[in-house]
């Protein structure tokens, strides 16, 4: 049985956090680099950092759970949620009784605390031990995504060699990239250097 720490931040690269939705960071926690896809999720404790990375405080304190265990359920969730966002956004009715698998085994409580302003905000923590609950709060927003989400703002950044998703909450809903910073700037800089070639 494997008894969780925190992870050395030092060492744990993060996975980016662009999508301005959790479902769409799930999908970003595998990314590419070149020709090569990079994992971030690699142990238990990668997945862990990222829950924790994203607001998600799971029960971790009393679990115990078979080695590889969390990194096993995490990296199934993410490949339903890629199935079902994409069958989403091309209209096409998925089979959702696996997301409900996760929906079910998420056992939490309501849990009043402060915002970053101090005012107190209500929210709910979970109360499982295992890993599906643990996961719970990413299943619950996948299963937001595809009950009140618009598929239209659904996005994949159009830099050819990045595969990071968003959720697209820009007023005109012309977001193009995953960062502007990263991608929208080495792509006008490829087209830049393109034309003054030519």
């Amino acid at each position: 049985m494997l008894m969780f720490e925190m992870p050395n931040d030092k060492n744990l690269p993060l996975a980016p956090m662009v999508g301005d939705h959790l479902a769409m960071d799930l999908l970003n926690t595998q990314a590419r680099s070149g020709d090569k896809v990079v994992e971030y999720w690699n142990s238990d404790a990668d997945v862990l950092g990222w829950l924790r990375q994203s607001g998600i405080s799971p029960n971790v304190e009393q679990s115990t759970l078979a080695d590889g265990e969390l990194l096993s359920q995490a990296k199934a969730l993410r490949t339903l949620a890629h199935q079902l966002i994409t069958g989403f956004k091309q209209e096409t009715l998925q089979d959702i009784s696996e997301l409900n698998t996760y929906l079910h085994t998420y056992v939490s409580a309501p849990h009043v605390k402060p915002d970053s302003d101090g005012k107190l905000v209500i929210t709910r923590i979970s109360r499982g031990d295992t890993a599906a609950s643990m996961l719970g709060p990413v299943a619950e927003a996948i299963a937001q995504l595809l009950v009140e989400g618009d598929a239209a703002l659904i996005k994949q950044c159009e830099h050819p060699d990045c595969i990071l998703w968003f959720y697209d909450r820009t007023k005109a809903h012309k977001r193009r990239w995953c960062s502007m910073a990263t991608c929208g700037n080495r792509y006008k800089a490829a087209q830049f250097r393109k034309r003054n070639s030519e």
